[in-house]
């Protein structure tokens, strides 16, 4: 089997380590490469390859892997009902952090830009980039925080 996984630099290495390795150490043989991409490619090349990436670069070349929690849990399939109900043991949400104090108000471009980011049009470029939008209620309740208005109801 040849292992394949990101540099030391990747958020997604650290992840992967505290959570798939519980802070253990990769084995030598893991053949870092400098992107989830580059990652996806050489499992999609290689016969016996197996490696980890984010789901966003996941192509028709390679296959999510079904986890469970232990061995005797439930297996779950890498699907975004899974990932939204904490079923699937390696999803997580992708974090974005900024430099504000707390009693003052955004800056204008700051507001602009997490505004957009925090929209229903900004979660469709998210899905457009093969990753999952954040559900409804979690886009009302960050940008209450930040102290944006909030979203117009969903047109059915």
């Amino acid at each position: 089997i040849s292992l394949y996984g990101r540099n030391s630099a990747s958020g997604t290495y650290g992840y992967f380590k505290e959570n798939a390795l519980f802070k253990g150490d990769f084995k030598d043989s893991v053949k870092e490469q400098p992107g989830s991409s580059a990652v996806v490619q050489a499992v999609a090349s290689d016969k016996y390859g197996i490696g980890y990436s984010g789901i966003g670069y996941k192509t028709a070349d390679v296959r999510a892997v079904p986890l469970s929690k232990t061995v005797s849990d439930e297996v779950f399939e890498a699907s975004m009902e899974n990932a939204y109900a904490g079923k699937y043991p390696m999803s997580r949400f992708l974090l974005l952090y900024i430099n504000k104090e707390p009693a003052k108000p955004l800056d204008p471009l700051r507001g602009e830009f997490l505004s957009y980011v925090l929209s229903f049009q900004g979660q469709e470029a998210v899905v457009k980039d093969g990753y999952l939008p954040l559900p409804l209620k979690v886009l009302q309740k960050e940008r209450d925080k930040l102290g944006l208005p909030p979203l117009p109801a969903p047109v059915n």
